[in-house]
Formats: C-alpha cells, structure tokens, sequence
C-alpha cells in the first residue's frame, strides 16, 4: 500500500474523537478530519464531491444509488441514530389529540427525503394508521437564518419534491415563511423535523404530538428491534476503486473509535461528561438495548437498513427496493 492523504468530513461526535487525538490511526494513511455541521458536509459532498469520505444522510445516499454516477460507496459505519417521535410537533389549537388527527393536514417537512422525516411517516403508517398520502406536506425552511444559530439551519440536500407516487401531496411554503412561525400561527398543522423549532420555546402554541415520546420510541424499539439510524459513512466512489481495501480499513477505524467512546462512557469514578446521572442511564440503556447498543457492520443493522430501504419505497422515494449487499462495499459485507 501506497501512503495515502484521506479527507474525512463529519461532525464532532464522540464516535469520532479518538481520531483526533491521535488513538486511532490507519496503517498508509494520513487521515484528515474536518469537524464541520452536518448539514453544510451534505451540502459539499452531494453537490461536490468536495471530501474523499464524509458523513451523509441515509436517504441522501440510497437515492443516490438510483443514479447513473452513483458516486458513493457505503461503510456499515453508523454515526447517527435518533429516536423520532419526539420531533412531531402540532399547533396546540388544530384538534389534534392523537395521530390519526393527522390525516387530512398540513404537515410542515425540510424536503420530503428527508431522512428523519422518511422514519417518522413510516412508523405513523405502520404503527399509528396515519397512511403517508392522508396529508399534505409543506416544504419550506424551519427557521430564519439572523435569528438562529448555524444549527438549526437546514440546507435541502437535493430538490426532491418529486417522488414515484401520484398520490403523495407536496406544496411548497410561501416564499419568505418559515415553518416554525407557520406552525405557530396555524399555517401548517404539524410539523416532522430532525430539530427542535424555536417557537417550542416561545409560544405555548406549539407542542409535541407525543407528550410521552419516550414511551412511544421504546415502544417502537421492543416491537422491531430497531434503533433508526440516521447516518452513515460513505467514501468518494473514484477514492474507493483507486483503493479497495479503504472500505475494510476505514470500518475497523471506526469500530475501534467507537469502543473507545464506549469506555469513556462506561468510567464511574469521574464525570467524564456533564450529565449527574449517566451511570444510571447507562444501566439502563444496556440492560434494554445490549451492550453495544450502538451496532456497525451489517449483519447487526440488516433489518434497521430493510426497514428504512421499505419506508423509502411505500413513500415514492425510490423506484424499487435494493437489497442489503446492493449499499455497502463488498468488502464489508461480513461485518
């Protein structure tokens, strides 16, 4: 192997640390990592390719797999997850009391391919009995950008207002409207968001759906098994096929980072974080989820990944369903 300078994007996880102080290494390669905000990594890499790896969005990705280039091959590298039923959020004066007042709304969304938003429709379907075409989504900016901080700013990864259903209803917000002002005033009805919207803050007009979401996401979990992921890792398609055996050598990478993390969480003599009861929370997290409750590889995210790839299809995102060994490198396919 040739030495190798690799620029990797993502944002500042604890997942990621050990890279930057150096405990992790790759054997040939020089990694450089760039902290940057989510949202402003997908921008620059699906409009770009700027990075040679990045952090990027579940749906962001498999769609790209729709296309001619497919300029990206994924790693079983998982650095987001989020439960999602806590981001619904309803106009407290619109009726609505349980999900199936859903039907027949106005539901503020980012995009409609939106990877938080692709989970939330499908366990509203699925769980719920809130059918994705029974309401009317209305895409449009959450926030306006002077009045918040660079974290709540999200930048459409692609325009993909169209989808393979005739069915679905999607608008567009009025231009100059913010969604979370929208829902505030009783624009929309409700709102599915990957963030919090500020006016949850400032006005008692906007609640949760879920006043209980917790529940409800745990509810989830012990019915499927399953911990959505949000996103993974990807290398530049031209990086991998110079280097194949990045793919194997970048998830061990990863893999060891992550059981670094998972130490620093587990010490009990030290706050190592700024949370008074972690050592409780751990205990129960793992007594729940298992021990590595925060799985790479494919084997143990096979039924997270065939849910979200169904998902993707019922809601007109994708043409066809893929099967697992069509969206990792093949050299990772064993993990």
């Amino acid at each position: 192997m040739s030495d190798l300078t690799l620029t990797i994007a993502c944002w500042s996880y604890d997942r990621v640390k050990p890279f930057l102080t150096g405990e992790v290494k790759i054997d040939g390669v020089e990694i450089n990592l760039k902290k940057l905000w989510v949202q402003e990594v997908f921008r620059r890499m699906l409009g770009n390719k700027e990075f040679d790896a990045s952090e990027m969005s579940l749906s962001a990705y498999i769609s790209t797999l729709f296309t001619k280039e497919k300029p990206f091959v994924g790693i079983p590298v998982f650095l987001s997850r989020k439960f999602r039923l806590g981001y619904i959020f309803i106009n407290s004066e619109s009726g609505i009391k349980k999900p199936e007042d859903l039907k027949g709304r106005k539901v503020g969304i980012p995009e409609f391919r939106h990877t938080a938003s692709v989970w939330i429709r499908g366990i509203l379907e699925e769980k719920y009995g809130v059918p994705v075409e029974s309401v009317t989504y209305v895409l449009g900016p959450m926030e306006r950008e002077k009045s918040i901080n660079k974290y709540y700013i999200y930048v459409p990864q692609l325009d993909s207002t169209e989808v393979y259903r005739k069915d679905i209803k999607i608008v567009k917000a009025p231009e100059g409207k913010v969604l979370s002002e929208m829902l505030a005033e009783g624009e929309i009805d409700a709102l599915y968001h990957a963030q919090i919207p500020t006016t949850y803050y400032t006005t008692n007009k906007v609640k949760r759906l879920f006043d209980n979401y917790i529940e409800e996401d745990l509810k989830y979990y012990r019915e499927e098994g399953i911990f959505p992921i949000m996103h993974l890792l990807v290398i530049r398609r031209d990086v991998y096929e110079k280097n194949r055996w990045l793919a194997k050598a970048l998830y061990d990478a990863f893999l060891k980072a992550k059981e670094i993390a998972y130490e620093e969480l587990r010490v009990t003599g030290v706050n190592t974080f700024m949370h008074p009861w972690l050592e409780y929370e751990m205990e129960k997290i793992t007594k729940l989820m298992g021990k590595d409750y925060w799985p790479y590889g494919v084997k143990a995210n096979r039924k997270t990944i065939d849910k979200f790839i169904s998902y993707m299809y019922k809601q007109g995102l994708i043409p066809n369903k893929l099967e697992i060994e069509e969206v990792f490198a093949e050299e990772v396919l064993d993990t």
